[in-house]
């Protein structure tokens, strides 16, 4: 089963992950700048570390299955809109929360693709 054409569902991931990459630790930033670091080196270490083979590229320093992927775009999905309604108004909370719902119909097709197969191994399940 050959990756999905996903470049709507790319551009507007990556969004989403620059959203939760600035929002998480200026949410944070008033609490600890402590825990501000860590959540950027976090939210973009993980997927940069550990990657499904053949979903994008480059590959990451430590293949991992499908569904972990899958729980990283979640992770930075649910960041980006916890962190927005804290820290900003409730109008960019809002356009921040569509945008994440939009990402997560268009994921979708991709999803479906990394769950389809073992990817960290290179078999199919059985």
């Amino acid at each position: 089963m050959q990756r999905p054409d996903d470049r709507t569902a790319s551009a507007l991931r990556f969004t989403t992950e620059l959203i939760a990459w600035v929002a998480t630790p200026w949410a944070l930033a008033s609490h600890s700048w402590v825990l501000a670091v860590l959540s950027v080196v976090v939210l973009i270490g993980l997927p940069t570390v550990f990657t499904t083979p053949g979903d994008k590229p480059h590959n990451g320093m430590v293949p991992v299955p499908g569904w972990v992927t899958i729980a990283l775009v979640l992770l930075q999905l649910v960041a980006a809109v916890v962190s927005s309604w804290v820290a900003w108004p409730a109008w960019a909370a809002v356009v921040v929360s569509a945008l994440a719902a939009v990402c997560l119909v268009t994921e979708r097709r991709r999803w479906q693709w990394l769950l389809a197969a073992d990817r960290a191994s290179g078999r199919s399940p059985a």
